[in-house]
């Protein structure tokens, strides 16, 4: 499964960016899909998660509110929008996918077998 992250830029403090992790996956609709970010001297954290069937989605703490994950199956498409962008959110931002994610391991990047190369997104103060 190859999975290709776009969306990122240089933005202002409260603007807003749309992330798109793109896959040519014909069973797409199977894979739970997740958001992760890594800022620089930091370890890779969760962001956000959809589940395969979209029937739950699962934010990091400090997103709720501003970021939504969405999917589209009909494009194989998984979507971050991101509002109300802060500094602490400049980051490496990947998406990963998987099939038979447990609920319990949405959070968990070792549950991803998945991934894409990356999209930096820089949120000037």
């Amino acid at each position: 499964v190859q999975l290709q992250a776009s969306g990122g830029g240089l933005v202002q403090a409260g603007a807003s960016l749309r992330l798109s992790c793109a896959t040519s996956q014909d069973n797409f609709r199977q894979y739970t899909v997740a958001w992760f970010r890594q800022a620089p001297g930091k370890e890779r954290e969760f962001v956000a998660a959809i589940r395969w069937n979209s029937a739950l989605t699962s934010y990091e703490d400090s997103v709720k509110g501003r970021f939504t994950i969405s999917k589209d199956n009909t494009k194989n498409t998984v979507y971050l929008q991101m509002n109300n962008l802060k500094h602490e959110d400049t980051a490496v931002y990947y998406c990963a996918a998987d099939r038979g994610v447990i609920l319990s391991s949405m959070r968990n990047n070792r549950a991803y077998d998945y991934w894409g190369q990356g999209t930096q997104v820089t949120v000037s103060s």
